[in-house]
């Protein structure tokens, strides 16, 4: 899945320019977090003290020291590797200390053959964007009880952004014991800051400089539940920038981004060709858009870690990859040669629902472009290859974002169509194995998710797929599954599978038979997603659809039915639910039909309403789990 939320585990890790946190900043040492074998945190944050002497110009010198302790097994994990991540065109690092200090207080060195430096791994071959390297460290000798010590100077000459200085930070979830951040600045140049839980120290002005410092200190952090949104929604969090506020931060972005290859004559002529025979505005933006995520390759970095410039539109569309902020230039370009107005739009990808009070790059801030066009009153990210025209991933929905042309915050969409239909037909012969026949339709932004997902997928990984949804559903037997039509780009999308499972009834004594109305995917899944946790304290990503599932399920003749579910219904402000049975004695039929609309309107829900809804959700999830009891007939 190329998004930017989805990056490989190390990269999650990495100490990213400008959208790092506090251990990670501005490439400063960082760590994969650790699971606890015992009461105690993983690793603890000793001491870290990150100083920036920023000019006016935008060049930065930062000196990063910090000591990390492990006190567990798992916490040897989370710091015996640590990585410095900078800019190779722009940046130089000097390490200053890199050392062991065992529980014994004795240091041991990390001696030369232990630093290296490794081309990040995201730039995936593209030549535009290797500038970004990791300069990785690993201790010696860590142990429960020991400590690495890094100390380094890293000198940026080059700015990101002319005269501009941002910089996010977060908390690692890691015990702080102690955490300074310091930044050096011309008395004339304002810091703003927008600070939770980081104690602002009164600004210190001598010598013509300004000299701003938080402080934070933190016991051990509750555990993230199942399904919470991003930490930063509601926990602590510095953003300090120079820009005042978010018109000032839409015109810097859109000075740079100025092209004159926009209007190429083999962009026009593409665009033109590829909409030759479409009537109307929305349909040629439509081809254009398909025809983008089709066909230019997606680098998943987050914007802000390299320079905030697009490529040019006609270099993107000679090499078929680029980033966020290039999709949107080269898409932009392709709209414009057909007469739409488009305009670019900054905002974050993740599981966070606000932005800072004040404007910068971050992982809770903003890192993601994508296009609004306001004659057809959409958005449209062309980096999402499993998105039809129209729709856009959960990712991006329900956020604020900054209108680069208009210099104003406004707000993607918070709901959008999802549908789902399924058709189980289960026939359970005389030795009581079932025959099985499964049909599910998707409508919505999931049709073309699940399409693009069998577009790219081999027969044999198909065939995989088949297997594991079966497997999820707790039956063991043979899947075969066929798909609609994976050419198409939009509309409802249909997959069918069919099988056989063994002892599905006992042909002895007495078997519950689940109810099932669905094999994967359905409103079971769902449900149980909703009630991964038994109580909740903290948001939780709440994402609605309409569910219609029905099971029609043949017995043979040597059982008969002793038990069959009550019907029923559940009403709330969120949910509506009901589940009818019925058992056709002559038949031998058991038919089952159940329907679940989730309406929330929004995609953050808070405590409160997990709270409200949960006693109607656990209702819900006892019908999914429900059973027809038979018995052999003697």
């Amino acid at each position: 899945m190329t998004r930017c939320a989805a990056f490989m585990k190390l990269a999650a890790a990495l100490a990213l320019v400008g959208c790092a946190t506090v251990s990670q900043a501005e490439g400063g040492a960082a760590s994969n977090p650790g699971t606890p074998s015992d009461d105690r945190s993983p690793s603890t944050m000793e001491r870290d003290v990150h100083l920036f002497v920023i000019q006016k110009d935008g060049s930065i010198e930062e000196h990063d020291d910090t000591v990390l302790r492990a006190n567990t097994t798992s916490g040897v994990d989370d710091i015996a590797q640590r990585y410095v991540w900078f800019n190779k065109d722009i940046e130089q690092v000097q390490l200053l200390a890199a050392e062991t200090i065992d529980p014994n207080g004795v240091t041991h060195p990390v001696g030369p053959e232990a630093i290296r430096d490794v081309q990040e791994a995201r730039s995936a071959g593209a030549p535009s964007f290797n500038d970004g390297v990791l300069r990785t460290v690993i201790f010696p000798g860590v142990e429960p009880g020991s400590r690495v010590h890094l100390a380094f100077r890293k000198t940026r000459t080059k700015p990101l952004q002319a005269g501009t200085f941002a910089y996010l930070v977060e908390p690692t979830h890691d015990p702080v014991e102690m955490q300074q951040l310091i930044f050096d600045l011309p008395a004339d140049v304002p810091l703003y800051a927008d600070a939770r839980g980081y104690v602002a120290l009164p600004p210190v002005t001598e010598n013509g400089r300004t000299r701003y410092e938080f402080d934070y200190r933190h016991g051990p952090y509750a555990p993230l539940e199942a399904g919470a949104v991003g930490y930063a929604n509601w926990g602590d969090r510095l953003m300090v920038s120079t820009v005042p506020d978010f018109a000032s931060f839409a015109a810097r972005y859109r000075g740079p981004a100025a092209d004159p290859t926009m209007s190429d004559p083999a962009i026009v002529q593409l665009a033109q060709s590829l909409t030759a025979e479409a009537s109307d505005p929305r349909t040629k933006a439509q081809i254009l858009y398909d025809w983008m995520r089709l066909n230019i390759r997606y680098v998943a970095l987050f914007l802000g870690e390299t320079a905030a410039i697009p490529h040019r539109a006609i270099d993107i569309l000679h090499n078929r990859y680029g980033d966020c902020k290039d999709h949107v230039a080269l898409y932009s370009a392709l709209l414009a040669a057909v007469g739409i107005r488009s305009e670019a739009v900054l905002l974050n990808l993740g599981p966070y629902y606000s932005l800072p009070s004040v404007p910068g790059y971050g992982a809770s801030a903003i890192n993601h472009a994508i296009v609004w066009i306001p004659d057809l009153s959409l958005f449209a990210d062309t980096t999402a290859g499993g998105m039809s025209f129209g729709y856009l991933p959960p990712g991006v929905m329900d956020r604020p974002v900054l209108l680069v042309d208009d210099g104003v915050l406004a707000r993607t969409p918070a709901t959008q169509l999802r549908e789902r239909t399924a058709r189980l037909q289960i026939d359970v012969d005389e030795r009581g194995a079932a025959n099985y026949a499964y049909r599910v339709e998707e409508a919505g932004y999931t049709a073309e998710l699940e399409r693009n997902m069998f577009r790219r997928a081999t027969r044999q990984l198909t065939q995989q797929i088949a297997a594991n949804r079966l497997l999820q559903t707790g039956l063991h037997g043979t899947a075969h599954l066929l798909t609609g039509d994976v050419a198409a780009t939009d509309g409802p999308f249909s997959t069918s599978m069919q099988g056989r499972v063994e002892h599905f009834v006992w042909t002895d004594g007495t078997t519950a038979v689940p109810t099932l109305t669905s094999l994967s995917g359905g409103m079971a899944g769902q449900v149980q997603a909703w009630l991964a946790e038994p109580s909740r304290t903290q948001p939780w990503a709440c994402i609605g659809g309409e569910f219609d599932e029905t099971l029609e399920m043949t017995l043979p003749k040597f059982v008969r039915v002793t038990d069959v579910p009550p019907d029923a219904a559940v009403k709330d402000r969120f949910f509506e639910f009901s589940s009818r049975y019925v058992f056709d004695p002559a038949g031998r039929v058991l038919q089952v039909r159940r329907h679940l609309q989730a309406a929330f309107g929004h995609q953050m829900c808070s405590a409160d309403e997990f709270a409200g809804v949960k006693d109607d959700l656990v209702r819900i999830e006892r019908d999914l789990d429900s059973e027809v009891v038979v018995q052999v007939v003697r």
